[in-house]
């Protein structure tokens, strides 16, 4: 597919990344000839100088011939006029990157007003992650699907846990909850594992079940842990005002501590029922006198990558038992990788997003489109989510006959209402969605899965 992607900021040049390892036609353009300069360098994009907003420059980069035109610059207005000039233009899609709340209030608006296909808010999405992993203490991440019905979590096995030693048939046994370890990363390696396959502590296990099954199994491993009630956010961005706003509609106390008294007074507003607290979060006293060591959670959310891991290091060192970063760079995860950590990085979340989204444009089969998908392992490991339609060679077929090619896991089935972790009796029926996990490219549609070897 032919796609323009307008801002080669963090966003744009983590989605060019993405896209172009799945083989698509991209051009990249953007105001600043130095930030021009190093992209192409890094990238193999074409590359366009020039404002977002000016027709002439969405011509040159072949807005009307464009399948995909995504504005993804810093600025909410230039990213509306940006699809508004390429839809004109000729562009098929149109994704925007829209982040103030007053204007997302507006979506359907927007939707039919500048002819969006996607709205996409890096800062709305990574709040929503972390507000499901508080939700599980014992997670590293949580990804859902079919509509948050199926979840996926990242679970790392610590030591003296009960399961280090079991195989997974032990474990399905002794444990009870209906629950499928679809990937276990254990040093470089990412497997996708049967029954016989034999866990260890360290290892780090991707798990697929419905919220209520996945409970019950970390109630049973790791006996009864309390649930997050007291979190405190370091850094007042966007992100916190959002995730304050969930987090406070499922009855969690929250305080903010934001060093600006401007932006604090701004907080006041935003978030009413949050404590907002101005001060330095990187200085000890500050968290202690506020109350570090009765958070339940740390949330560190400021644009400093080494002020959000030193600090939050700090809140495990004051019995913190869960802490959530962001980053931006993800070779710091190295450093956040103990019991109790998880690392958010914004702009692939929605690299992902944008990515399950083009590949379901480009393979829009009858039979079986994606409707989501997450990477796993590092990107090495695929979770797709296709809702089966007439056609699929899947259908009327119980899973113990279908044979999948080797690597693909079939992990989930959800109908209507209801999510089953599928044995081999399980049969697949049109209308069902099914989540499949298989090495990473390895499936552009639902057939894939049972095609020749590639």
């Amino acid at each position: 597919m032919k796609i323009i992607i307008a801002g080669a900021g963090k966003v744009g040049c983590s989605i060019a990344r993405s896209l172009e390892a799945e083989g698509h036609d991209i051009t990249l353009v953007d105001r600043d000839n130095e930030t021009i300069e190093h992209v192409s360098n890094e990238l193999d994009v074409i590359c366009c100088l020039g404002s977002a907003t000016n027709p002439d420059t969405l011509r040159e980069a072949g807005a009307e011939h464009a399948d995909v035109l995504m504005a993804v610059t810093e600025s909410d207005e230039v990213n509306m006029i940006c699809a508004l000039a390429g839809k004109r233009l000729g562009a098929k899609y149109i994704v925007a990157r829209i982040r103030d709340p007053e204007y997302l209030s507006q979506t359907e608006f927007l939707r039919e007003a500048v002819g969006l296909s996607v709205i996409v808010n890096p800062e709305y999405e990574c709040a929503k992650e972390i507000s499901r992993i508080l939700r599980f203490p014992s997670a590293v991440r949580v990804e859902n699907f079919a509509k948050g019905s199926a979840e996926i979590i990242d679970y790392r096995v610590p030591e003296g846990s009960p399961l280090d030693g079991l195989t997974l048939k032990e474990t399905a046994y002794r444990f009870g909850a209906k629950v499928l370890v679809t990937v276990v990363e254990r040093g470089e390696e990412a497997l996708i594992p049967n029954g016989d396959f034999t866990l260890h502590s360290g290892d780090k296990l991707c798990l697929m079940g419905e919220a209520a099954a996945l409970r019950r199994f970390f109630t049973a491993v790791s006996g009864k842990r309390r649930r997050v009630k007291n979190v405190m956010i370091m850094g007042g961005s966007r992100t916190s005002v959002y995730l304050a706003d969930l987090l406070e509609e499922s009855g969690i106390a929250v305080t903010v501590v934001e060093r600006s008294r401007e932006r604090c007074a701004e907080l006041c507003d935003l978030i009413p029922r949050t404590r907002v607290i101005c001060g330095d979060a990187t200085r000890d006293e500050v968290l202690l006198e506020e109350g570090i060591r009765s958070a339940d959670a740390f949330v560190a959310l400021t644009g400093d990558d080494g002020d959000n891991i030193v600090t939050a290091m700090f809140a495990k060192r004051c019995g913190v038992q869960k802490t959530v970063v962001k980053v931006n760079m993800r070779h710091f995860a190295d450093m956040l990788d103990g019991e109790g950590d998880s690392m958010v990085t914004p702009m692939e979340i929605v690299a992902q997003q944008i990515v399950g989204y083009v590949r379901a444009l480009s393979n829009s089969a009858a039979w079986g489109s994606i409707e989501t998908i997450h990477r796993l392992a590092g990107g090495r490991i695929e979770a797709l989510e296709f809702k089966v339609g007439d056609g699929a060679k899947c259908i009327g077929i119980p899973l113990r006959d279908l044979k999948p090619r080797k690597g693909v896991l079939i992990s989930a089935v959800t109908r209507g209402e209801k999510t089953m972790i599928p044995d081999g009796s399980t049969v697949i029926e049109s209308g069902d969605h099914a989540v499949v996990v298989a090495p990473a490219g390895m499936l552009k549609d639902i057939n894939d899965m049972t095609g020749p070897e590639k």
